[in-house]
């Protein structure tokens, strides 16, 4: 199972009702930030779910509102307890970013990585048990889309490994991943499991026009977070102007992408009730919803 929780749904700036767009994951205890605006590490003790085993921190873009927090968050994780290395990823020119950012947070207790993406369409990425994709979207800097999936393995068949002649203890390993050795022999997980099953696949995307790389990176998706910056149809052409999205064209990638659901996020501060608006994407992609900050799910596994 994958929680995912949004942190926030605003852009441009934070507002006493609404903080800045920002995704949080957990599988396993382990979790997964994308983007830290102002103020993200108060609606993420909100929420409950802890810092400290926060392992890895995405970045869509250099814009304040998608990391101006991340100097307050990394020092909040150093006051958890976490000693465990930390890892950040974003586009090309994370490390001068990072260099200015980290003057206001020097001391830390644990070690931060930097993994810069590919300056090409498409960077695939492994992270524990997270399979990461970043798609390159159309903003007016350099901006990445993010897809989450968790794969699921084959189910195991007993039948083989009694054939095998496999002890018991070894069966649960096997399932799991790992290889075993037995009397001399390695056995390895697809010789116990059966064909791999169909995982978890979330999309999140802010800050972009809609793009045929998006839509192929949301292909599929049981949930796809995209921005909305305007609700309404006569801001379009601004949309366009500062390379963002109105709800209709979110929702016509939803469609087209085959998702499953979609939450709309990244409001203009404007925008002071996306509700009013949600018809504009639901007579397109009818399971649409104007998410609210700290909207949070429980992504289960198909049986």
């Amino acid at each position: 199972m994958l929680d995912a929780a949004l942190l926030g749904t605003g852009g441009m700036m934070p507002l006493p009702n609404r903080f800045l767009t920002s995704l949080l994951l957990r599988l396993n205890g382990k979790m997964l930030l994308i983007d830290c605006g102002e103020g993200t590490q108060v609606t993420l003790k909100q929420l409950g779910w802890g810092f400290k085993n926060i392992d890895t921190i995405c970045f869509t873009h250099y814009h304040a509102d998608h990391i101006s927090g991340l100097p307050g968050m990394l020092l909040t994780i150093g006051n958890s307890g976490r000693e465990e290395p930390l890892e950040l990823i974003g586009p090309p020119g994370l490390r001068q970013v990072y260099r200015g950012l980290s003057v206001i947070a020097p001391e830390l207790p644990f070690e931060v990585r930097l993994t810069e993406l590919e300056n090409r369409d498409r960077n695939e990425l492994k992270r524990g048990g997270f399979a990461v994709s970043a798609q390159r979207a159309e903003h007016m800097i350099t901006c990445f889309a993010y897809s989450i999936y968790v794969s699921r393995t084959g189910r195991f068949n007993a039948e083989k490994a009694l054939a095998l002649g496999l002890p018991k203890p070894f069966w649960s390993v096997l399932q799991k991943g790992s290889n075993v050795e037995f009397e001399g022999r390695i056995y390895t997980p697809d010789m116990v499991l059966g064909d791999e099953r169909k995982g978890i696949k979330l999309t999140y995307c802010t800050d972009s026009r809609p793009t045929e790389g998006i839509r192929s990176l949301a292909q599929g998706s049981d949930l796809f977070i995209c921005e909305g910056m305007y609700g309404e149809e006569e801001k379009l052409d601004k949309a366009k102007e500062h390379k963002h999205m109105i709800f209709s064209e979110a929702a016509g990638l939803a469609r087209d992408s085959g998702s499953r659901e979609l939450w709309l996020t990244h409001y203009s501060p404007a925008l002071t009730d996306p509700k009013y608006f949600i018809e504009n994407a639901r007579r397109i992609f009818p399971n649409t919803s104007a998410a609210y900050d700290r909207k949070a799910v429980t992504l289960a596994f198909e049986e």
